[in-house]
């Protein structure tokens, strides 16, 4: 599977106050999944890869997925009302850039993100099945997605 070698991961799940509230989602099982496999972490948030400030306003979609975003047929939208599809979809693509600058094949992304999300996200403020648009992107150039609540079931 996956060992020695270097992985995206939510940079929330590190630590770092990378989310909409400045606040992190640290958690311990990424560290020791990530030590465990020899592996080395590439955080990333693509929301401040788009240029998003920390804080920020709570988004979510609006009708879609990140599937549906990138091609043009989903919307996200911020707490405030404002469009902000595309800049979710900027974010995405310089993820994409990191993964391809640095090697990475693998992601291990936060749940439930409008980013990252990569079974459950939030459409009109409810949790539903669907992907982010990160994660859509990651997973259409072909990386292997982990949501950070299936470490349990492959560590």
């Amino acid at each position: 599977m996956l060992k020695n070698c270097s992985v995206l991961v939510s940079g929330c799940l590190l630590g770092l106050k990378t989310r909409y509230d400045a606040t992190d989602n640290y958690s311990q099982t990424v560290i020791d999944f990530l030590k465990s496999n020899n592996l080395t972490p590439i955080p990333v948030c693509p929301e401040q890869l788009a240029g998003f400030t920390t804080p920020r306003p709570k988004c979510w979609f609006s009708c879609g997925n990140g599937k549906d975003a990138i091609a043009g047929q989903g919307k996200l939208i911020s707490e405030e009302g404002k469009n902000v599809t595309e800049a979710f979809i900027m974010g995405a693509h310089e993820t994409l850039k990191v993964a391809r600058l640095t090697g990475c094949r693998h992601a291990i992304l936060q749940q439930r993100s409008p980013s990252c999300g990569t079974l459950r996200i939030y459409l009109n403020q409810q949790l539903t099945e669907g992907m982010g648009v990160t994660a859509a992107l990651l997973e259409s150039e072909g990386l292997t997605l982990i949501g950070d609540d299936q470490l349990n079931a492959i560590m």
